[in-house]
């Protein structure tokens, strides 16, 4: 979502960053610059103007001129009032007896049945009993896309057709999860293609018989500035708790996320990152920053990877690395493993410097790339894979015959196999280096 404006801000401190010194003129100059591309990224511009204006302050006084970097000050300064900006870290609220209801308020086609659906998998992860709530009678197929997605996840939804008013049956749920002894309710409520007042209503009545804990806006992150005009409305008429931002791996410049905690004091809570059930994650604003300046997110990427790869599967590949004797099976199991966490070019966002490289690499030809090797190495023997070297030219011809490739990328194949083996040899080969990788699964 922010690959535009991560670009121009780079382009900016790259510039800034091969003088000795700063002049306020150069610090203009780099201001404006990092005006307009927040203000092409859709940012709203009384944010942007406040923004600047305290970074300025910040960057014309002693704490850059005394600096002795001060390019790398500047950086720092920017960052630090980007995550001013994108406001604290605000998690959900469960305290107090269960069950703790969510309600789930937005706009038609905003995500919001997917949005539940993705919150009930993660509360479950943390150890909660969630119950799904189908109070959307007016969509086609909103009942149905909900008990569908509940069936995938395996978490139970309550569902009473499309005769029953909303706020009753958000009501008996709430009932059932008390017997059934369910933690959490979320509740996905119905919405319009623009807020009316038929809408506004309805949630109030649900919030008023239900209590929620939690309000959460759904919205759309491809709606750009009409997404703080939302919340806007939903927090005078509902008095929102929190924002989930969707469809944030689609093209939108980004600049609602960044404006819409300043505007309406609305804190984001999760961020949907992808279509699958799995991909909704919390929101940090220091992780957020940090991405958007092309620092890199290493902590997200762990707990991606945490929650993403197979602990056993990944000590023996490590033990195995460190032995030796890492064939073609393991590297086709590791491939796998990688491939579950998303596109490649999502994950170098993640890692400090790599940010630049992403957008060289579409979801598209990573994809077709994960399926030529799985493909190569599934047409071969379990002997071939296990020793590679008894692969001579008709062996190599039949593998390429078998996955419907060349045997010029069989040798491809093969020939980066063992350069990654010779690259493990040497890293484990330093004293104390194998002990230090077999600590990285632990």
């Amino acid at each position: 979502m922010f690959e535009n404006l991560t670009a121009k801000l780079q382009a900016v401190f790259d510039k800034i960053g091969k003088r000795g010194k700063l002049t306020d003129k150069d610090v203009d100059v780099a201001l404006r610059e990092v005006r307009l591309a927040l203000l092409e990224a859709d940012v709203n511009f009384k944010v942007v103007k406040e923004f600047i204006s305290r970074i300025k302050e910040r960057a014309i006084g002693a704490e850059v001129t005394r600096s002795l970097t001060p390019a790398q000050q500047v950086v720092k300064i920017v960052h630090e009032e980007l995550i001013h900006t994108l406001g604290e870290p605000a998690p959900l609220n469960l305290s107090g007896p269960a069950p703790h209801v969510i309600m789930l308020v937005g706009l038609q086609g905003s995500g919001k049945t997917t949005a539940a659906a993705k919150l009930a998998l993660r509360l479950r992860k943390s150890g909660q009993r969630p119950l799904l709530v189908a109070a959307d009678i007016y969509r086609p197929a909103a009942i149905t896309q909900l008990e569908t997605l509940g069936r995938q996840i395996d978490i139970a939804v309550h569902s009473e057709g499309d005769q029953t008013p909303p706020p009753d049956i958000c009501v008996h749920a709430i009932a059932r999860a008390r017997e059934g002894a369910y933690s959490t309710v979320i509740l996905d409520t119905a919405g319009r293609l623009q807020v009316d007042e038929e809408m506004m209503r309805e949630v109030e009545q649900i919030r008023e018989r239900t209590n929620p804990a939690e309000v959460l806006l759904v919205v759309d992150a491809m709606t750009g500035q009409e997404a703080v005009n939302v919340a806007d409305e939903f927090k005078k008429r509902v008095g929102l708790t929190g924002v989930i931002f969707t469809k944030i791996d689609g093209d939108a410049r980004g600049g609602a996320a960044i404006s819409i905690r300043e505007v309406t004091g609305v804190p984001i809570k999760f961020l949907g990152t992808g279509e699958k059930v799995a991909d909704l994650e919390p929101f940090y604003p220091d992780r957020l920053a940090s991405r958007i300046l092309g620092m890199g997110d290493v902590l997200s990427l762990i707990e991606k990877a945490e929650d993403t790869l197979d602990q056993e599967q990944a000590m023996q590949a490590a033990q195995k690395l460190v032995e030796g004797d890492f064939d073609l099976d393991d590297f086709l199991k590791q491939l796998q493993q990688v491939k579950k966490m998303g596109p490649i070019s999502k994950l170098l966002e993640m890692i400090p410097g790599m940010s630049q490289f992403s957008d060289q690499l579409s979801p598209e030809v990573t994809e077709d790339q994960f399926k030529q090797i799985e493909s190569l190495i599934q047409s071969m023997t379990r002997m071939e894979r296990q020793d590679p070297r008894i692969l001579n030219a008709n062996r190599k011809r039949r593998i390429a015959r078998g996955s419907g490739r060349t045997v010029q990328e069989v040798n491809q194949l093969l020939q980066e196999f063992r350069q990654m083996q010779r690259m493990m040899k040497q890293m484990t080969s330093g004293k104390g280096m194998g002990r230090n990788l077999m600590s990285l699964f632990r």
